[in-house]
């Protein structure tokens, strides 16, 4: 699986600024509310629930908030790059800037492990992270994602 196969250029979000995890989680869930039509208050619980069980934060300012909502058609995947990075309560301390978000149904436990693999895979490379805090442009995020 590619980036290209989870992700679309149009839901790399690069206008997203917060002072807190919460307040993060809350602005990601009403933007991709708002670009898949989808209920913000469900998708924002959602990913609480999650983070509540333990923190996504993968480390080197990367996070994966994700959930699993039950009827969810189809899953839902962005890319998110902070102005500011917030503290996330990550595994290494450190504040997260990069955050790739993922939504999928019940029904789809392997899609949704492979998407989060994904992701994982070409998050970890500290040249693409590099390239990503770098970019000017969604699209150059989004040709760094595929490198």
């Amino acid at each position: 699986m590619n980036i290209s196969d989870i992700l679309s250029e149009d839901m790399i979000i690069t206008d997203l600024s917060a002072d807190s995890k919460r307040c993060l989680l809350e602005e990601l869930a009403s933007k991709v509310s708002e670009r898949q039509n989808l209920d913000k208050n469900v998708v924002f619980e959602s990913i609480l629930e999650r983070e509540n069980l333990g923190s996504t934060g993968y480390g080197s300012g990367v996070a994966f908030p994700h959930a699993r909502i039950d009827g969810l058609k189809q899953n839902v995947t962005a890319f998110i790059r902070l102005d500011k990075a917030v503290d996330y309560d990550a595994l290494d301390n450190k504040d997260v800037d990069l955050l790739a978000f993922l939504i999928s149904s019940e029904q789809n436990g392997e899609d949704h492990l492979q998407a989060l693999a994904t992701f994982s895979r070409v998050l970890k490379n500290a040249d693409v992270c590099r390239k990503i805090r770098s970019a000017k442009t969604a699209h150059e995020i989004y040709v760094a994602l595929q490198s």
